[in-house]
């Protein structure tokens, strides 16, 4: 009696060490737990509710126990990363953040970043860019961007539902119903609005002009095989807007090429993006360049990279940009044909690596573009000194 009870003693205590929290209550929903028609699992990274420990019971017979995430215990783990921000909000909150990927920045940067080179374009000789701008623009680019996945998944939310990686997006699961989702589309688009206004009557009436961009990308997938093209023109609308937010006017032969090629950026990024989802788009009946082009995506890739490039340099003449422009345009070139060379179309988790690191690409060009304004009024010293020696 005692050596049964000393026993059950020490297993319990070992399953506490092992799994804490094991023999507590186990709440699932399906917020949390996503298992494909097939039975393979999601691939949504913080999604873990569906793993198993394997331990050994009272009587020796092996035990499958859930994972549970901390947070399901009152226990919020805090730490700067997005995703940590979003898990210590209240429970009532977080899918709202979720449906607006406040989880997941990337897609605010590469939104961002068009209008920061533009906006550094635009800064007069030997000057930095307007902190007040990129700080407007930072706020503006965070709210369209929620406002764009906002739309996205109210579109989407049946193909969402047949999707693993989007299948516990907030309104495909149920967390948000669709009524909640246009309200809370309201309030993100008047957000933005209030940010707009911020600008002059020029750039209102170029930003305005975007909305229809906006609005219709999700349509595009079903219709067309190009829908990173649409989705192209419309994260890249800040390349116009910056410049015109500063000036008060676009320079279309700085702006147009600028705005070129930040497509066609949006063509290289978004086409490996696209990959991850290929066997599950031709499952729902989703179009996208990935199915498009194959197993000639790396050739296509190459094609877009040159036309980046090309655009990149032409922009760099319009504007007078100098040496450490077109050095960093040199790194951009290599960093480009290093991540295409590298790229395993049929590994997920190489696609969002390499889609992921287009962040670092934004910031290295915009990082150019400072420095070569910067160097314009070296340039220029040293020119005055040379006359005045004459």
């Amino acid at each position: 009696m005692f050596s049964a009870k000393l026993t059950s003693r020490l297993t319990l205590n070992t399953l506490r060490r092992i799994h804490p929290g094991a023999l507590g209550p186990c709440h699932y929903s399906p917020s949390n737990v996503f298992l494909h028609a097939g039975g393979g699992r999601t691939r949504d990274a913080s999604l873990h509710s569906d793993s198993r420990v394997l331990t050994r019971g009272l009587y020796g017979q092996s035990v499958s126990l859930p994972s549970i995430r901390p947070r399901e215990y009152g226990r919020r783990s805090f730490g700067l990363s997005a995703a940590a921000v979003v898990n210590s909000a209240p429970a009532s909150v977080q899918p709202y953040l979720r449906l607006m990927r406040l989880d997941k920045p990337i897609g605010t940067w590469l939104l961002y970043l068009p209008s920061t080179w533009s906006i550094a374009l635009a800064a007069d000789p030997g000057c930095l860019p307007h902190l007040d701008m990129l700080a407007l623009f930072a706020a503006g680019a965070l709210l369209m961007r929620g406002a764009g996945c906002t739309i996205n998944d109210m579109w989407d939310k049946d193909f969402d539902k047949m999707v693993a990686r989007t299948a516990t997006r907030p309104i495909a699961s149920g967390e948000i119903s669709q009524m909640q989702a246009l309200a809370f589309l309201g309030g993100q688009l008047s957000l933005g609005l209030g940010v707009l206004l911020c600008l002059n009557y020029y750039s209102i009436a170029l930003g305005a002009a975007s909305l229809a961009l906006v609005i219709s990308y999700p349509l595009m997938k079903r219709i067309t095989y190009w829908p990173q093209l649409v989705l192209g023109l419309t994260f890249n609308w800040g390349a116009l807007i910056g410049w015109s937010a500063v000036k008060g006017f676009c320079d279309w032969s700085v702006c147009l090429p600028l705005y070129f090629s930040g497509v066609m950026w949006t063509m290289i990024y978004d086409t490996i993006y696209a990959h991850q989802d290929k066997e599950d788009d031709v499952k729902v009946g989703v179009k996208s360049t990935a199915l498009r082009f194959h197993e000639q995506t790396k050739p296509w890739l190459s094609g877009f990279t040159v036309a980046m490039m090309s655009g990149l340099v032409v922009t760099g003449v319009n504007a007078e940009q100098t040496l450490p422009y077109y050095a960093v345009l040199a790194t951009v070139a290599v960093h480009l044909t290093h991540q295409i060379y590298t790229l395993d179309i049929n590994k997920p988790e190489d696609c969002w690596k390499k889609f992921s690191s287009n962040r670092n690409l934004g910031l290295l060009l915009l990082l150019g573009i400072v420095a070569g304004n910067l160097w314009k009024e070296r340039r220029e010293t040293l020119t005055q000194n040379e006359e005045a020696v004459r």
